[in-house]
This record gives structure tokens, sequence and C-alpha cells, in this order.
């Protein structure tokens, strides 16, 4: 795996903003809801939608997105691979963080029951 130092500051500049078009296009294409979409950024940070939609007023890198988050304590369960790299071996904090949320837009849009995304027991 790619643990350089140019990759982990990369995902550190990268603006919520640009991504969460993103995540919204990829599971609205596969039938899933904006709401949905929102319930899972707001599982796994705490942001409300009021709080989201500030954040990406105010074009806040992923650095600073996850800095004022409050990390679900199950974010920890969050397992596999995405974008070619394990999820649990990722050993910077941020980069790994980057990679929950990517992982649980990925889960939404294959499919996958929200109760199981939302690591409920």
């Amino acid at each position: 795996m790619n643990n350089s130092s140019n990759h982990d500051e990369r995902m550190a500049k990268m603006t919520f903003a640009t991504v969460y078009p993103l995540y919204l296009a990829k599971v609205e294409k596969k039938g899933r809801t904006k709401e949905e979409l929102q319930q899972v950024i707001e599982w796994l940070t705490g942001y409300d939608e009021k709080k989201v939609q500030e954040l990406i007023g105010q074009k806040v890198t992923f650095e600073t997105f996850f800095e004022q988050a409050s990390l679900h304590p199950n974010a920890h369960l969050i397992t596999g691979m995405i974008c070619g790299y394990r999820i649990e071996n990722i050993e910077n904090p941020l980069t790994q963080q980057v990679r929950y949320l990517d992982k649980l837009v990925d889960e939404l849009a294959k499919g996958r029951k929200m109760e199981k995304i939302l690591r409920v027991a």
C-alpha cells in the first residue's frame, strides 16, 4: 500500500465540497437518496444536514471536516477494501477516516441495508 506522505497530504487538502456531489451522484445513480447519504454522513461524523451544508459552503478540507467531527464509536468496525486499500491497515488517521466515509458511501450505493451500513448490532 502507498503510505506516502504525499498521498496523505492530498487527502487532507481535498475539499469536502468537491467530493460531496460525487458521493450524491453515486448513490442516486444506484437508486438511493440524498437523505440516506445524509444519514450515513451523520452516523459517521455527527454532522446534521444543516452542518454538512455549512461545511460545503465554507469549502472545508477533509482535514478540517474530520477535525471538527465526532467520529462514531463504532467507526472502527468499518473494514474491507476501498480504492485498493484495506481500511483497517491505513496508518494515517485522517486518510483512514476519509476511507471510512468512502466505504460507507460505496456500501450505500451497492444497496446494502442501512442497519448493516451503520453497524447496528
